[in-house]
């Protein structure tokens, strides 16, 4: 029973300092419960999400289980709608996350605008800090299949597809199909 209330009076005293950074984090997710229940009402989400997000039109929707960090480098356009699972890794003091208008992605879609740097072998990556940022823009009216991920400094282009599972390592043109590991252009769309 000791050990149980001191646990407790430890849970008490962390209590301030958690809900302090829930309120004023620069993110969205699971993670932060005194905000997330707000995503499963939508006159919620929407106050929240207009509050977080750099841009954020109206019919824009972010539903629970989404994952958005850096919330206010990121963009979002007429009907874009953020499905369970959907992770967007933006930085806060670096570039920006753009999702244009009617732009579709599949649950479990994930985008960096960074990534670890590891140019020196005889340290851990986790001592090594982070690359420069590299915005990504999906472009109007482009669909990103479930589970894949775009990588920083990516561009998808208009009207474009990418298949489920792909890896998006460089820019996609307008109106073409890409899939794959890395993600390839497999034909145009006309």
């Amino acid at each position: 029973m000791k050990g149980i209330m001191s646990e407790f009076i430890s849970l008490l005293k962390e209590l301030p300092g958690r809900i302090k950074f829930w309120r004023n984090c620069d993110r969205i997710g699971p993670d932060i419960p005194w905000t997330h229940w707000r995503l499963f009402f939508k006159s919620t989400m929407s106050g929240l999400c207009r509050s977080k997000f750099k841009r954020f039109e109206e019919s824009a929707e972010v539903r629970p289980g989404v994952y958005a960090i850096g919330c206010s480098r990121i963009s979002l356009g007429h009907r874009v709608i953020l499905r369970p699972g959907v992770c967007l890794h933006g930085n806060p003091e670096g570039a920006e996350i753009v999702i244009e208008d009617d732009v579709m992605l599949g649950q479990g879609v994930h985008v960096y605008v960074d990534n670890h740097n590891f140019s020196d072998p005889s340290r851990p990556i986790l001592e090594q800090g982070f690359m420069t940022s590299e915005g990504v823009t999906l472009k109007r009216g482009s669909w990103i299949g479930a589970n894949s991920i775009i990588l920083p400094g990516v561009i998808v282009g208009e009207n474009s597809v990418i298949g489920a599972g792909s890896v998006v390592s460089r820019s996609i043109p307008d109106r073409v199909l890409a899939v794959g590991v890395p993600a390839k252009v497999i034909r145009k769309l006309s």
